[in-house]
C-alpha cells in the first residue's frame, strides 16, 4: 500500500512544442510543376504504360489533320485536275481518309480506356495514402483542422484531380500534339500565312502565364472553401439532435448559408478569370481568321498558294485555334486540380509526430503490466503547459483511479499513457519500454482506452463488439458476455447480436453504447485498461450490472480509470489526484480523506450532494 503525501512541484520550464508547425498545410508554396510532379510520384500508377498511352495519343492527334490534307487534295488534284475532275482520284482520297478517320477513332478509344484505367488506380492509390496518414496523425494534430476539411481533402480535392487527369489531362495531350501538328502543316502550304497565325496568338500565349496565376490562385480559394462548406454541413447534420434541443435551426442554417455563398463568390470570382481567358481566345481567333483570309487572297492572286491550300489552311487555323480555345478550359480544370493536389499533399506531407517505429519498433509481451512515467510534461504547440513534470509508478494488476477538477490534466494523462500523444519531455515507460519504441500493433494489443462515450460504428452489435478482434467467432463474443454478465441484456434486443445500432449507436441509449464499448475492450483482452469513467453515463437501475461487468472486466489486469464520481475512487487500489496539470496527491482513499488535502474537500462535496439528492 502506497503512504499518501503531497507531491510539490515547482518546475516551470517553457514546454517543447513538438508539433509546432505541423498543422494540416495547405500546400500553398508549393509550384504548380512541382506539385504535379510530387502528385505523380504518389501515385505511380498513372506512369504504368504511359509509352503505348503517349502513342496512341500520336495517332489520334495526327488524325485530325486527314481531313484538311483530304480537302487539299481533292481540290487541286481531283477537282482541279488538268483534264477535268478526277472522280476516282477523289474516290480514292475519300476512302483513305475514311480508313484514316476510322484507324484515329480506335486509337482514341483505347487511349481513353487505358487513360481512365490507369487515372482510377492513381486515385485509388492517392486516396489511400491520404486516408492512412490522417489516421497516424496524432488527435491533437487532427484537432488542427475540422473533421469536413480533412474529409473533403480525401474525397472532394481528389475528384478534382480525377476530373482533369481524365479530361483536362486527356485535352492538354492532344492539344498540344495538333497545336504542333497543325503549325508544322500550315508552314508547309505557307509559311508567310503561319507567321501570321502566330503572330497574332503571341500575345495571348505570353499572357497566358499571368492568368494562369491568377487562377491558381482563384481555384485554391475554392478549394479552401468547399472544405469549409463540407465542415459547416457535417458538423450541423452529425450535431442535429443538439441543434433542434437548443432551437439554434435558423442560426445553424446562417452558418451554412455563409459557407455556401462564400464558395459561391470564389467559384464565380474564378469562373469570371477562367471567362476573360476564353473570350481573349475567341477575340484573337477571328482576328486571325479575317487576317488569314485577306493574305491568303492576296497570296493566291500572286500564285504563291492553290485554291486547295488556302482552303486546307483555313481548316488548319480551326485545329490550330482549338486547343488554344481548349486551353482556357484545360487551364481552369488544371488550376483546379493543382490547388486539390496540394491539399491532399498537404495532408500526406504533415509529419506523423506519433509515429509507429514499425518492423523495427519493439514488441511486448503478454503478461501483468506496469507503467511508469519520467518526469513527463506536456505543452500544446503554441500553447501553455498542461502537465508538469509528472513522475509516477503504477504497478502491475493494480487499480489506479484519476481525480480532479475540469482541466486538471487527467485526460492528458490517460492519452500519453495509449499514446494519442507524445510527452514534450519525459518519459512515457511501459514494462521498462519507451511507448515511442513499440510497434502500434503490440502497443493497441496491449493497452485499450474506453472513452466515456464510446464510438459505435453502422453496423450490427456483433461487429461492433469484435471490432478489435474481427477473426472472432459469434460464440467467442456470446462467451464474453456471459462473462460480463451481459448475456441477458443482448437476448433482451430485437435482434439480439444482429441488432443494427445505427450511425454513431444512436439507436442504443448512451448507457447501452457503454455496455457495447466495455464489452469490446473485454473481447480485445488487453493486458492494461484505460477506462473514461466507463460508468457516467449509465442509469441506477443497471448500474449493478454495469459494476459486476467492470469487476469481469478489471480482474487480472492494471486498469487507470478517470474517475468523475469518488465511488469509483473509494473502490481504487490508489488514488492519483491532479491540479492545474501537477500531480498533487497520491494513496489509497481512506488516506487521503484523512490527510485532508484537496481531495478530501472533493470527497466532502461530492457526499454532500449525494446526500442533498437522497
Amino acid at each position: 500500500m502506497t503512504t499518501p503525501r503531497t507531491i510539490d512541484d515547482d518546475t516551470d520550464a517553457t514546454p517543447r512544442d513538438t508539433l509546432d508547425g505541423t498543422r494540416v498545410g495547405k500546400g500553398s508554396d508549393i509550384g504548380a510543376i512541382a506539385t504535379i510532379r510530387r502528385g505523380l510520384a504518389l501515385s505511380p500508377e498513372f506512369r504504368t504504360g504511359l509509352p503505348l498511352t503517349l502513342a496512341l495519343a500520336v495517332i489520334s492527334t495526327l488524325g485530325r489533320i486527314v481531313t484538311p490534307i483530304a480537302v487539299q487534295q481533292v481540290i487541286d488534284r481531283g477537282l482541279s485536275a488538268p483534264g477535268g475532275p478526277d472522280l476516282g482520284l477523289v474516290r480514292q482520297i475519300v476512302l483513305l481518309a475514311i480508313a484514316a478517320v476510322l484507324v484515329t477513332a480506335l486509337a482514341g478509344y483505347l487511349m481513353n480506356v487505358r487513360l481512365f484505367t490507369v487515372t482510377e488506380g492513381g486515385l485509388a492509390t492517392l486516396r489511400t495514402t491520404a486516408f492512412r496518414h490522417v489516421h497516424d496523425l496524432s488527435v491533437l494534430t487532427q484537432n488542427t483542422e475540422r473533421r469536413g476539411a480533412l474529409v473533403s481533402r480525401v474525397t472532394s480535392d481528389v475528384d478534382t484531380i480525377s476530373t482533369f487527369m481524365q479530361w483536362a489531362g486527356l485535352l492538354l495531350v492532344i492539344s498540344v500534339g495538333q497545336l504542333v501538328v497543325s503549325t508544322v502543316l500550315m508552314a508547309f502550304y505557307s509559311w508567310q500565312l503561319t507567321l501570321l497565325v502566330w503572330g497574332c496568338f503571341l500575345p495571348l500565349f505570353l499572357l497566358l502565364r499571368h492568368f494562369q496565376k491568377l487562377v491558381a490562385t482563384a481555384y485554391t480559394r475554392v478549394r479552401e472553401r468547399v472544405g469549409e462548406m463540407l465542415a459547416a454541413i457535417s458538423e450541423a447534420v452529425v450535431g442535429a439532435p443538439v441543434v433542434r434541443a437548443y432551437a439554434v435551426e435558423d442560426r445553424t442554417s446562417e452558418r451554412i448559408d455563409t459557407a455556401i455563398e462564400a464558395h459561391r463568390q470564389s467559384a464565380t470570382r474564378a469562373q469570371k478569370i477562367v471567362a476573360l481567358t476564353f473570350s481573349s481566345g475567341e477575340i484573337v481567333a477571328g482576328i486571325a481568321t479575317a487576317a488569314v483570309v485577306v493574305v491568303g487572297v492576296l497570296l493566291g492572286v500572286g500564285g504563291d498558294i492553290t485554291f486547295g491550300q488556302l482552303v486546307a489552311f483555313l481548316f488548319l487555323i480551326t485545329l490550330f485555334v482549338g486547343p488554344v480555345q481548349v486551353g482556357t478550359e484545360v487551364l481552369n480544370q488544371a488550376q483546379n486540380a493543382v490547388a486539390g493536389w496540394r491539399r491532399v499533399i498537404g495532408v500526406i506531407d504533415t509529419p506523423a509526430d506519433v509515429a509507429d517505429p514499425g518492423p523495427d519498433g519493439i514488441v511486448l509481451r503478454r503478461g501483468p503490466i506496469d507503467v511508469r512515467f519520467e518526469h513527463v510534461s506536456f505543452g500544446y504547440p503554441n500553447g501553455p503547459r498542461v502537465l508538469h513534470d509528472v513522475s509516477v509508478t503504477v504497478p502491475p494488476q493494480s487499480r489506479i483511479a484519476v481525480v480532479g477538477e475540469t482541466g486538471s490534466g487527467k485526460t492528458t494523462f490517460a492519452k500519453l499513457l495509449t499514446r494519442l500523444m507524445d510527452p514534450s519531455e519525459g518519459r512515457v515507460m511501459v514494462d521498462g519500454v519507451d511507448l515511442r519504441d513499440v510497434q502500434f500493433g503490440s502497443l493497441r494489443a496491449r493497452i485499450v482506452m474506453v472513452p466515456q462515450d464510446g464510438f459505435l460504428f453502422d453496423t450490427t452489435l456483433l461487429d461492433n463488439i469484435r471490432y478489435g478482434r474481427p477473426e472472432s467467432s459469434e460464440a467467442d463474443v456470446s462467451l464474453a458476455l456471459t462473462e460480463l454478465g451481459l448475456a441477458a441484456w443482448v437476448e433482451g434486443l430485437p435482434n439480439g447480436l444482429s441488432t443494427p445500432v445505427g450511425q454513431r449507436g444512436e439507436s442504443l441509449s448512451a448507457g447501452e453504447r457503454q455496455l457495447v464499448a466495455l464489452a469490446r475492450a473485454y473481447l480485445a483482452d488487453p493486458d492494461l485498461l484505460v477506462l473514461d469513467e466507463a460508468t457516467s453515463a449509465i442509469d441506477p437501475a443497471t448500474e449493478v450490472r454495469v459494476q459486476r461487468a467492470l469487476e469481469g472486466l478489471t480482474r487480472g489486469r492494471t486498469a487507470l480509470t478517470i474517475a468523475h464520481r469518488m465511488a469509483t475512487a473509494e473502490a481504487a487500489d490508489e488514488v492519483l489526484v491532479f491540479a492545474a496539470g501537477r500531480l498533487v496527491e497520491r494513496g489509497v482513499h481512506a488516506d487521503l480523506v484523512a490527510l485532508g488535502g484537496g481531495y478530501a474537500d472533493m470527497y466532502a462535496s461530492w457526499t454532500a450532494q449525494r446526500a442533498s439528492r437522497a
